[in-house]
């Protein structure tokens, strides 16, 4: 390469092949689908098939550029280090080349995207569409973002926070100047600013995190005696409780923290809409999500074997010679997840009350349960209540610890390449829903499918299962006994859901069979057993 631009520009053309072929893919199954089907129909188009065809392919897509030109597909969020690969610190170039050359190409391939989207989107009759400004307003959000996690910070999690609060702001800014109807150019001139501020943003950044400048507030050793007592003073009962705790150290801690700095946040806004019953609804709905949806960026550190470095899904050494076996090492990281979940949704059981009653909205909340307790009984009420919540704390553990069998096994392909094929499935998925929508026909072939397809999905998890146990049995990760134990639990398991599931739905609405496949769908097997094989295989290779 003799250029630095033509050095970068090979790194993201190289590294991410795969997904560049599968966004232009996209973009001519739409152009097809428009040219073929919906130019017919297209005075008609409804809003459900506009939502499917334009703005979810659409915002896929931009979530994939942001995560590729962002390095945010192999990084840590919610490190302190930077995201920026540490290899590219040592090219003979300048940080503003380093800085400069990604954000240059990511904010051309954004634009690129949007007037490839106008063209071959299929919008609403009668819908004037903006020509340029939409461009430059996500050109903005990847900049800001390119910025914000190239940027080194003193606390864990931080990133994630100050990067949803400012790029809130720059929504709230826009959307608010759009309540006016402003013209093009004066859309133009309120968006020019932003990028030129978050290059600037991200030199320094890039400089700060070449030279190693860290910041460290010390927090964990100031505060962290407070709250947990360290176990290097005491003698550990066995090597998987050294394990334990070595786990808990690395990654235990963040999401208990990220739900301590984020849930508060939320929850002040009882204080202001206390009187609008409806919005105090939403927040709370939106605080008991909060949990599962940060576990998302702490799994990314659960299946590292190294919290501070940005590419490190390889067992380094000092994992690998641990005296414990293959499936101890996974068992630890299951226990640890389990820790900070039920740390975690602690910190929630007593925010939300408290939240609820300095702020004197609680009258709100009651008159929910009050109406679902007409509506289904007291003992169904309560059940479904208690679902609810069990969803979502075992939603929560569940988004910490499905992704290991995928990162343990070290190969970093591996690791993008399931991130990009979940991605391409949304993606075709929301398009082919569009498709069905658009026909009365073909939406009752696909309601009378639905079983069909949800039986061939578990005959294909039960195979896999059955598959992914002979090859651990037969490398000695799984005895007979615990194979028999596994399957008597996941059995327990299934029928539980299935049991709460048919006391609340009566079989007039849904009939048991479907029920009993959406709890075999449910209750994971696969992921959790593939984990000690690919620990086997990545220790041992």
């Amino acid at each position: 390469m003799r250029t630095p631009a033509a050095a970068i520009a090979w790194e993201f053309r190289q590294r991410h092949r795969w997904g560049w072929m599968a966004l232009l893919a996209t973009i001519l199954i739409l152009g097809a689908i428009r040219i073929a089907v919906l130019t017919q129909t297209h005075a008609g188009l409804n809003d459900i098939t506009f939502a499917l065809l334009v703005p979810v392919p659409l915002a896929a897509t931009f979530l994939y550029l942001l995560a590729v030109f962002t390095f945010g597909i192999s990084g840590d969020l919610a490190a302190r280090e930077s995201m920026y690969p540490p290899r590219l610190f040592t090219l003979p170039v300048r940080s503003a080349a380093l800085a400069g050359w990604p954000m240059l190409y990511g904010c051309v391939s954004i634009t690129l995207l949007w007037f490839a989207m106008r063209i071959v989107g299929i919008f609403p009759s009668g819908v004037e569409v903006p020509k340029y400004w939409p461009a430059l307003f996500a050109s903005s959000l990847l900049a800001w973002t390119q910025a914000l996690t190239w940027m080194p910070y003193p606390v864990r999690g931080m990133r994630i926070v100050i990067s949803i609060g400012l790029l809130l702001s720059i929504d709230v800014v826009v959307f608010t100047a759009l309540q006016s109807k402003p013209s093009e150019s004066t859309m133009l001139l309120l968006l020019a600013p932003f990028v030129p501020l978050a290059y600037a943003a991200a030199v320094s950044a890039v400089g700060r995190a070449r030279r190693g400048d860290v910041p460290d507030w010390g927090l964990a050793e100031r505060f962290g005696p407070m709250f947990t007592r360290s176990a290097a003073h005491r003698d550990f009962r066995s090597a998987a409780h050294a394990q334990l705790w070595f786990e808990w150290r690395q990654f235990g801690r963040s999401l208990p923290l990220l739900v301590a700095i984020v849930l508060p946040v939320g929850l002040s806004l009882l204080f202001l809409f206390h009187q609008t019953p409806q919005i105090v609804i939403e927040i709370i709905v939106a605080s008991l999500l909060v949990p599962p949806f940060l576990a998302i960026f702490v799994a990314a550190t659960a299946g590292k074997s190294s919290a501070n470095a940005s590419e490190s899904y390889g067992i380094t050494p000092f994992v690998a010679t641990r005296p414990v076996e293959d499936r101890a090492l996974v068992v630890a990281k299951w226990k640890a997840a389990l820790l900070s979940t039920l740390a975690a949704w602690m910190i929630v059981a007593v925010a939300v009350p408290v939240a609820l009653m300095g702020s004197h909205a609680t009258e709100s909340v009651l008159n929910i349960a009050r109406d679902v307790d007409g509506a289904l009984g007291r003992p169904r009420a309560i059940i479904l209540g208690l679902l609810i919540l069990a969803g979502l704390i075992v939603s929560t553990w569940k988004q910490l610890v499905q992704g290991l069998y995928i990162a343990m096994s070290g190969r970093d392909w591996a690791v993008k390449g399931i991130a990009f094929a979940t991605l391409a499935l949304l993606t075709l998925g929301f398009l082919a829903l569009g498709w069905i929508l658009d026909s009365r026909y073909r939406i009752a072939v696909a309601l009378s499918a639905i079983p069909w397809l949800m039986a061939v999905f578990v005959a294909l998890k039960l195979l896999l299962a059955m598959r992914v146990m002979q090859r651990g049995a037969a490398r000695g990760l799984f005895t007979r006994t615990q194979l028999i134990f596994g399957a008597i639990a996941w059995d327990a398991c299934v029928f539980a859901v299935y049991g709460v599931l048919a006391l609340i739905l009566p079989d007039i609405l849904v009939r048991r069979y479907f029920l009993l496949l959406v709890a075999m769908l449910v209750v994971p097997i696969v992921r959790l057993a593939a984990a000690p094989l690919a620990v086997a295989g990545n220790r041992h290779r």
